[in-house]
């Protein structure tokens, strides 16, 4: 079954991500994050505001509802919400973790925190071209699709003890689709 998920008989998973590993994933994201408010800011301080708002409520979501339940709470995870999360949730059940099914229909919060800025980009193209802000549109979809793909498969998913144990993600994204 090991095998059957990509991961190796003898392949090292981490029971704590390296602090370079950690510092990639969420420099990424928050750049990502910094890039969609930074194209939101044509549309006025509100907008930004309230897109920060957004990209924080979701970080909290996250928090609260899987990373609570997931292998690595309170220990340093790919992303380091796993040691963020202890500091403000109580563990929760890591067998609801492995349980939880996730859809396409479930990703699109996530997909919001690209395509909001995306589209609002594309908006101002057309209204007023400008080849910076094509440019951030350009590295926002960039950094939110193969960048992030890219860590996730070769930094975070190939080292996952979470992955061994059932991943929800993993199996929506995993080449086994068990």
């Amino acid at each position: 079954m090991v095998a059957e998920y990509g991961i190796m008989p003898n392949q090292k998973l981490y029971e704590n991500y390296p602090p370079l590993t950690v510092a990639i994933s969420s420099l990424v994201s928050l750049l990502i994050y910094l890039l969609g408010g930074l194209i939101l800011s044509d549309f006025g301080v509100l907008t930004v505001i309230l897109f920060i708002l957004y990209c924080l409520a979701f970080e909290i979501r996250l928090l609260k509802y899987s990373c609570v339940n997931c292998y690595y709470y309170g220990k340093l995870c790919f992303s380091g919400k796993g040691m963020l999360c202890s500091f403000f949730f109580k563990k929760g059940d890591p067998g609801k973790f492995a349980c939880k099914q996730v859809t396409g229909v479930q990703l699109i919060p996530d997909l919001l925190i690209v395509l909001i800025p995306f589209l609002a980009g594309i908006y101002l193209s057309i209204v007023d071209f400008s080849w910076l802000r094509l440019g951030e549109i350009l590295l926002l979809v960039i950094l939110g699709f193969p960048v992030i793909g890219y860590l996730r498969g070769n930094l975070a998913c190939l080292f996952c003890k979470q992955r061994e144990l059932g991943c929800p993600a993993e199996k929506l994204f995993g080449k086994s689709k068990a």
